[in-house]
């Protein structure tokens, strides 16, 4: 993408009127950090959004993004349904044996991942895609609370009338797609009584509670509930009284496979097709981090258009599984642990099944002995190595807990929000190091879009 002057234009106008007075930094802030704990805008226990501006991005820049997710998504669906015949990519992707007895439980409705979000970075050159959340993205709730206490923010107020902009609104979108899935699933028209179902306690309950009480605002019946106290008997998936008939599923399928017992209820109505469940677990297939390997393996290649092939190259780093053995980089046979090791200042190594950062070791930022331990430690589980992609940073004003507001270089992660596929919303994680998500310490800001 060119670089865009209006754009600029825009945030340097946006930050001046943030310093139009001495105390106007000062009122914003106090602003935000009210509004957003009045509105549980909280994860873990810290603010999530400590900062003054949202990120924004142009109406051209959103139409390229929604065209260019639509085509990667394209292909998300091709890999999806081949691999329910193919065990050469259930093995390629380091499917278990437990995922696969769950996997090939059918859904009752059409679609690998109805809800997903794809993490990306956009630059002035490139659009690049680094993880795909197909299994249960969270943020949904968040980036449109966050968004609308921004709308409310005065500086926001007299920035419009200038740059007038859109804001990215997607809880309503989600509600659509689990309701379309449980029309599927369903066979009828009637209001389900909704379950979000995820363990007690965790970093995202607030957002829980957001969706419980827009839910319930929406006319719909809906508790959160821990796994371990559901109840499946006569039929019905039950949380003491209350009777579910559709699970927005947030708890991972490797918890489930981790703890059956606490989850025997869940995974037993979803068997029998007592309930429905949002995302199903054939989700796994494409949540893999290896997924990516599929997308860029020249093996698969004949699975996509041109159209698509150009799509990946252009849009998916080259991924690799962590193994010994050769593979081809960019067109040329190469012994990929020589590969590794010569090419460290360009690579990641990863696990395949992990979120939040964990275990993920980032080249150009590790020691040369960090470095060989990666690759030692990979090679003994499940791992993967994928190429660096161009990266976005931009200066923020932020403010710490004790209220010192300064100007910060952060990494700029975009995350589209796609609901059957589109993009229906996006927001954006920022971080002072190379891992950009909100586990590891970063945070969000609500993505707007400025008008043509």
């Amino acid at each position: 993408m060119e670089s865009n002057p209006t754009l600029k234009a825009a945030i340097a106008h946006y930050d001046a009127l943030l310093q139009e007075t001495p105390t106007t930094l000062t009122e914003s802030r106090d602003f935000l950090a009210a509004r957003s704990a009045e509105e549980k805008m909280i994860f873990g226990g810290r603010p999530l959004s400590p900062y003054l501006r949202p990120h924004f991005i142009t109406a051209e820049q959103w139409r390229y993004l929604c065209a260019e997710c639509a085509r990667i998504w394209e292909c998300v669906e091709i890999v999806g349904r081949t691999a329910l015949t193919d065990r050469r990519i259930y093995d390629d992707l380091g499917i278990t044996d437990g995922e696969a007895r769950l996997i090939e439980i059918d859904p009752g409705y059409t679609g690998i991942s109805i809800t997903s979000r794809l993490d990306s970075f956009l630059t002035e050159e490139a659009f690049s895609f680094v993880e795909l959340n197909a299994e249960n993205p969270a943020g949904i709730s968040y980036c449109e609370v966050m968004a609308r206490i921004f709308m409310d923010l005065p500086v926001m107020q007299r920035f419009v009338e200038k740059h007038p902009v859109m804001p990215l609104y997607a809880r309503h979108l989600l509600l659509e797609t689990l309701l379309t899935a449980y029309q599927e699933w369903s066979g009828g028209t009637d209001k389900p009584r909704i379950a979000i179902v995820d363990w007690e306690g965790l970093p995202t309950q607030c957002e829980f509670e957001q969706f419980q009480a827009y839910f319930q605002s929406e006319g719909f019946e809906c508790i959160i509930a821990p796994p371990e106290k559901l109840d499946y008997h006569a039929g019905r998936l039950c949380c003491g009284d209350f009777k579910i008939d559709l699970v927005y599923r947030r708890v991972l399928t490797n918890d489930i496979l981790e703890r059956p017992e606490e989850c025997k209820a869940l995974v037993n109505a979803y068997r029998d097709r007592a309930v429905c469940v949002v995302n199903g677990f054939r989700t796994k297939f494409v949540h893999k981090k290896m997924f990516f390997g599929v997308l860029t393996d020249e093996r698969y290649a004949a699975l996509f258009t041109p159209e698509q092939q150009a799509a990946i190259r252009a849009h998916i780093p080259w991924t690799r599984r962590l193994a010994e053995g050769k593979t081809t980089y960019a067109g040329e046979t190469v012994d990929l642990l020589e590969f590794i090791h010569a090419h460290q200042t360009r690579l990641v190594i990863k696990p395949n099944d992990e979120y939040g950062g964990k275990g993920v070791v980032v080249g150009w930022e590790a020691t040369p002995a960090e470095w060989e331990t990666a690759i030692a430690e990979g090679l003994r589980g499940d791992y993967l190595v994928q190429e660096k992609v161009p990266t976005a940073h931009e200066v923020f004003p932020h403010f710490t807990p004790e209220g010192e507001i300064t100007f910060i270089e952060q990494l700029v992660d975009l995350d589209p929000l796609l609901f059957h596929g589109k993009v229906g919303g996006a927001f954006t994680r920022l971080s002072s190091t190379a891992l950009c998500n909100v586990t590891s310490g970063g945070g969000m800001v609500p993505t707007f879009v400025l008008k043509d």
